[in-house]
């Protein structure tokens, strides 16, 4: 199976409406309208086999630094096959191309995130997304999500400057 991995592009905003649809039905993915993917439609990214849509996922910036990894969807025909962690990778690069500090997203296949680097983190550490979207959803006092994150820059740590050595030189 060719794979190719790619931005969105205007003719995939149906197909990757049809597949978020499938996973927002059983509650496992808030739904997306084909109108709102065409907005944000360069936050996509796209697994394409045979032609067709067979993966999705998107980023939404909270601040400059802060970005979620969301709507991560493969179909299911085509699971098992790594695309869901290749969509992963191009969107954790898009995600540092942007300048993001930190990308998060809100799971319940923990384990997955874990694989490609993500570590499991506080919900507290994201008061952008409670207070945008968690908020207003029916769950929130009953959330089964877990937050992960990936540091996508490492911490400021000063330059190394070697110490003189001292009583090492010759004569």
């Amino acid at each position: 199976m060719k794979l190719t991995i790619r931005p969105a592009q205007d003719g995939d905003a149906y197909a990757i409406a049809a597949l978020v649809e499938v996973y927002a039905r059983r509650g496992e993915l808030l739904p997306r309208s084909e109108e709102s993917i065409h907005a944000t439609l360069s936050d996509w990214v796209v697994a394409i086999s045979a032609g067709r849509v067979v993966g999705c996922g998107s980023l939404v910036r909270y601040t400059p630094q802060l970005v979620e990894l969301r709507s991560l969807a493969v179909d299911e025909n085509a699971q098992g096959r790594g695309i869901g962690l290749a969509l992963t990778e191009a969107l954790v690069e898009l995600a540092r191309n942007r300048g993001a500090v930190t990308i998060f997203a809100l799971t319940r296949a923990v384990p997955f995130f874990e694989k490609a680097g993500f570590r499991q983190t506080p919900m507290a550490s994201f008061p952008e997304k409670v207070w945008r979207d968690c908020r207003l959803c029916p769950l929130q006092d009953n959330c089964d999500e877990t937050a992960v994150s990936l540091r996508l820059v490492p911490a400021f740590s000063p330059p190394f400057i070697p110490l003189e050595m001292k009583g090492t030189h010759d004569g």
